[in-house]
């Protein structure tokens, strides 16, 4: 137990011990510590002679480098100048590219009169190149004098090859003088006074200038480097010459030049700027500077290949964008306009023969019409569009490209204006000038005044041909008004965006939607004249000596028959434009049915079976009338919502006038409360015309009359609870099972 103790409280002796052994290991960590500062210091001295060696072994380098450099520079120079005196421009081009960018590595040193020195000599050797080489061009191809041009050197090939080391200004000087003289002879060929001047003779410039290229390419192509793009710079200079001549030679003789004349040397000049496209990347157009063509001139020259199908007489007419998916818009040619441009002054004369061959051209469409006559009726393809629309609308997209093509500024405005007078010509002379008019010996009077009743039933009504014929013009119109809208977008996306605004064929529109609306209102008119006899002969009848309720009346038959002649002829001609064949049942609808209920109020006095058998009439002709848009029809369509709600809400107004009138008029009170429920008319007028078709004495009305005006005011809600009373409740008996016997007929009938 004492040692168990011991272990766990150590004696005095042990921790005497263990005091001791934490001197020694504190002493240990000492000494190691001591020994770390030591070699550290060691290290630190060791590394720092490396580091002086390393600057000294760099500073070494560079001197070495740079004395190198310096004896590159002082031999280059000394070469320099001597090949330079005995023009040897081959090795001069490879030696002064190296010497100047030997000479970069000392511009910080300039202020060493050594280097500065050198730098002198480097920048006369480099002036003295560049007069040298001039002189030698001017030498082979003197600007002046009658001095045949040289040909091609190795002398000269290597100099320009010197002129790209040298300033800028050196080359752009070659090119300008060899451009220069290269052209010096089309203009003394081709200057005003020469016939071969004129725009009759544009081709032989353009001949002229591709055997200059081919000449060039044959005799200098390898003369000068590729990347100056010589070729395409000497036809773009050509270019520029030509248009200043040409714009000169067309004010001078202004007097002379013809549509024909003008429209030939343009479309030369428009072939050539597209041939210079095909050929050549626009490099050299940009601000003069030059750039490595996107693709490389062919190793046979371009300008030897056969044109054929290039130079045609009339300009393609673009497809339109609904005979072909969009496609990306293919980059503009760069060269467009480059000569054409000069025409633009003149293109006035262009204009003025559009506005003429237009106005011949609506000639030919009028009598061609009276020669022909109105397009033959035929029902399986009938409401044809009119031929003459679809020439006219060519003729314009072909006026519109070619215009395009000459200007997209001002021209293009006037040729709008004249685009908007010929619609209108169209619209007024070919479309309502030919709609159909019914005519007597008294001379020309409205269709409605000439519909005149004949026998008592027959009217004079237009023919199968003429109601075909209105289709036609029609859908014509329609057509002309979709395509003026697309016209409309095709000139504005062809003109300058700047003139856009000024781009405005709204009021053409407009007139053929009045053309449309015109065909609409005659086919209107001649249904509802033809159904004029039917409505007379109803309030004609005496309604009140019907003695039995039968089949319906003859006038419906009649009318239903004038419905069943005229709508499936017009649907049929108007089936590609269903639209406007729905808005003629609507206006219809909307012509028929007040006038069917202005006779129902002629039909006085009526007899209580007389309002039955009307009644029974009246929902015939509903029904008849809310298949219409579909009858004598295979394929049976629901009829548009919009036409039923006006048959049905136009028809259920003349039933309830009916059913008013069956109404016994005894008590006043129960009666005229009927009458405000039902109709809702708050006309003295009308509530007038019910009591005279009820056949009431003028006595017995002129009470009527004043309890329904002390009535109109809403009633109070009980005194309306109390007055809402059907036709069929608090009426006499008999007179509710007559209602019952009707509602039966109706429903056997249907």
């Amino acid at each position: 137990a004492v040692e168990y103790i011991n272990t766990l409280f150590p004696t005095e002796q042990a921790l005497e011990e263990a005091q001791k052994a934490i001197q020694q290991l504190f002493g240990k960590i000492k000494d190691i510590k001591d020994k770390a500062e030591k070699s550290e210091q060691m290290v630190k001295e060791i590394t720092r002679d490396i580091k002086q060696l390393d600057h000294a072994k760099r500073h070494l380098t560079t001197s070495i480098t740079t004395l190198n450099h310096l004896h590159m520079l002082a031999g280059g120079v000394d070469s320099l100048e001597a090949m330079t005196r005995r023009r040897q421009y081959g090795e001069v081009a490879n030696l002064l590219q190296g010497v100047v960018n030997v000479l970069e590595h000392f511009n910080k040193y300039m202020g060493i009169p050594q280097i500065r020195q050198l730098s002198e000599r480097v920048k006369a050797a480099q002036n003295e190149l560049g007069q040298q080489i001039l002189a030698d061009f001017e030498e082979a191809f003197p600007s002046q004098g009658t001095k045949r041009p040289g040909g091609p050197s190795n002398v000269l090939r290597d100099a320009c090859l010197v002129a790209n080391v040298l300033d800028p200004r050196i080359k752009q000087e070659i090119i300008k003088k060899f451009i220069k003289q290269h052209l010096s002879e089309y203009l003394v060929l081709f200057q005003e006074n020469q016939d071969v001047a004129w725009l009759d003779k544009i081709d032989r410039r353009y001949a002229w200038i591709k055997r200059q290229l081919v000449d060039y390419e044959e005799k200098y192509g390898r003369m000068f480097p590729q990347e100056w793009c010589m070729t395409e710079r000497i036809a773009v200079e050509f270019c520029h010459v030509t248009r200043t001549e040409l714009a000169k030679i067309m004010r001078t003789r202004a007097k002379e030049i013809e549509v024909k004349l003008l429209l030939f040397a343009i479309q030369r000049t428009t072939n050539f700027e597209g041939l210079l496209a095909k050929r050549f990347s626009g490099c050299t157009l940009a601000d003069g500077t030059v750039k490595k063509p996107e693709v490389p001139l062919p190793s046979t020259n371009p300008f030897l290949e056969d044109e054929a199908g290039t130079e045609t007489d009339e300009i393609v007419i673009e497809k339109s964008d609904t005979d072909k998916p969009k496609k990306p818009k293919v980059p503009d040619n760069p060269f467009h306009g480059i000569v054409s441009k000069c025409f633009e002054p003149h293109l006035y004369v262009y204009i003025e023969s559009q506005d003429k061959n237009l106005g011949e051209l609506i000639d030919r469409f009028v009598a061609d019409f009276k020669a022909q006559g109105p397009p033959k009726p035929n029902v399986d393809e009938g409401g044809a569009v009119l031929p003459s629309c679809a020439d006219l609308f060519v003729y314009y997209k072909k006026c519109m490209v070619q215009c395009s093509q000459l200007s997209t500024g001002e021209p293009m405005i006037a040729l709008t204006t004249i685009f908007q007078k010929y619609l209108r010509e169209y619209a007024w002379k070919i479309l309502s000038g030919n709609l159909p008019k019914t005519t007597s010996s008294s001379g020309g009077l409205t269709i409605t005044s000439l519909l005149k009743e004949k026998e008592g039933s027959e009217v004079a009504k237009f023919t199968l041909e003429e109601l075909c014929l209105i289709c036609s013009i029609l859908s014509t119109a329609e057509y002309c008004l979709a395509t003026t809208q697309q016209l409309e977008e095709k000139l504005k996306e062809k003109v300058d965006a700047s003139l856009v605004e000024r781009i405005n064929l709204t009021g053409e529109m407009d007139t053929f939607s009045i053309v449309i609306s015109n065909s609409i209102q005659l086919l209107v008119q001649d249904l509802d004249a033809a159904c004029d006899p039917a409505l007379t002969a109803m309030s004609k009848m005496q309604w009140q000596n019907v003695e039995h309720v039968g089949d319906q009346s003859p006038y419906v038959t009649s009318v239903i028959l004038h419905i069943k002649q005229n709508v499936p002829i017009i649907r049929d001609n108007l089936a590609s434009t269903r639209k406007y064949f729905t808005q003629f049942c609507i206006k219809f609808a909307n012509s028929f049915i007040p006038k069917f209920i202005n006779h129902l109020f002629k039909c006085k006095p009526i007899s209580m079976v007389g309002a039955e058998q009307l009644l029974l009439d009246t929902h015939s002709l509903k029904m008849v009338l809310l298949d219409l848009p579909s009858i004598g029809s295979q394929v049976v369509r629901k009829a548009p919502a919009s036409y039923t709600k006006i048959v049905v809400k136009g028809m259920t107004r003349a039933e309830m006038i009916l059913k008013v009138v069956m109404a016994p008029h005894e008590p006043p009170v129960v009666f005229v409360d009927n009458y405000i429920k039902l109709l809702a008319d708050c006309s003295t007028d009308t509530f007038q015309k019910i009591l005279d078709m009820k056949g009431l004495k003028r006595s017995e009305q002129s009470s009527m009359l004043d309890l329904f005006r002390q009535r109109l005011p809403a009633p109070p809600s009980g005194a309306e609870n109390a007055g809402s009373l059907s036709l069929s409740a608090p009426t006499p008996e008999q007179e509710s099972s007559r209602i019952r016997k009707l509602e039966k007929l109706i429903k056997k009938r249907l």
